[in-house]
């Protein structure tokens, strides 16, 4: 699995246009293979500060969410409320730090490359 953590800064008054279109976002990831979870977050200390972060069952699975014609559109329409371009940020978990070596093996077994994965049919 991985985590995506994508930070914006929105204008000033732009505040609610921005958390309604990463809301709309949101439910189109939420749509895509390989989207596990993600939260949206605004710092305290700085209101301009949007933080969004995914999980992702692996990065290829990202990748296509992330250059697909659908996203890329909603990118088009949130790009006029930022004060400059968006910081996308990939991590993969290190499962040893998390669990014990038997638990980390349960979550590496996916051995079908990510492309058969998404052409599958979903559930």
């Amino acid at each position: 699995m991985v985590r995506v953590i994508i930070e914006r800064h929105c204008q000033p008054g732009k505040e609610s246009e921005m958390e309604n279109l990463l809301i709309e976002l949101r439910g189109k990831a939420m749509k895509q293979r390989g989207y596990v979870s993600g939260e949206t977050l605004k710092s305290t200390d700085d209101p301009s500060l949007w933080l969004v972060l995914s999980t992702w069952l692996d990065a290829d699975l990202w990748r296509m969410w992330q250059n697909g014609p659908e996203r890329e559109q909603m990118d088009r329409r949130i790009q006029p409320l930022l004060t400059g371009p968006a910081k996308i940020s990939l991590f993969s978990f290190v499962w040893s730090a998390c669990w014990s070596d038997a638990e980390a093996d349960r979550w590496n077994i996916i051995a079908t490359p990510a492309a058969e994965r998404a052409a599958e049919p979903r559930k």
